[in-house]
């Protein structure tokens, strides 16, 4: 009897055939967790980050793109965008939250995504992009091609959510949204981060 492997979630399985049309996502966290996960880089398993230590919970599934890095091409989609202090990506695979009707009740899944855009979002000088997609076939949101179709109450909960998770109270912002940008833009930020990823990882 042949031992069953699970792969690793960020190294061995891929970002998708159709990349980055549609995209494989691993959803790390749901809207119903009061605790950040996220996965463990060297073993693979989900491991607790911290507890959210204020009233900030995620509107989205949340979670990467497998087989991404934020490194040199990520950044300097940043300063060309004109992020002038921004020194390099954040050094973790590609963040994606991802729209869906449905309730999922915990994360340490995959799903196909298709990415609409995005938040450019700098955190202490580092490109720490956001890219926002829509579960495929979801039948309240997988119609949506581009994120200047989404109603704006949608994107203010999700800039709101990323300007503010970190923040403890009388302390300066730590993070902020450079630009929001549209799917053409948020598909050159994933392929940067697959060639980041193999200029890192790659054979």
């Amino acid at each position: 009897m042949k031992p069953n492997f699970q792969a690793h979630p960020w190294h061995g399985i891929s970002a998708g055939e159709n990349a980055p049309e549609v995209v494989t996502t691993f959803i790390e966290i749901v809207p119903s967790d009061t605790i950040k996960y996220e996965i463990d880089k060297e073993s693979g398993f989900m491991k607790v980050d911290r507890p959210q230590k204020f009233s900030n919970i995620i509107p989205a599934l949340y979670g990467f793109v497998p087989q991404t890095y934020c490194d040199n091409a990520v950044k300097d989609l940043a300063v060309a965008l004109g992020a002038t202090d921004v020194t390099e990506g954040d050094h973790d695979p590609l963040d994606i939250c991802v729209l869906s009707s449905h309730h999922i009740s915990s994360g340490g899944m995959l799903m196909d995504a298709v990415p609409i855009g995005g938040f450019k979002m700098i955190d202490g000088g580092e490109a720490d992009d956001k890219i926002v997609a829509v579960l495929v076939g979801d039948h309240a949101f997988g119609h949506y091609k581009d994120i200047s179709e989404l109603p704006q109450a949608e994107i203010n909960r999700l800039m709101h959510y990323f300007l503010t998770y970190k923040n403890l109270p009388n302390e300066p912002a730590k993070c902020r949204i450079e630009q929001v940008y549209g799917a053409e833009h948020a598909k050159e930020v994933i392929k940067a981060s697959m060639k980041d990823y193999q200029d890192k990882y790659g054979k």
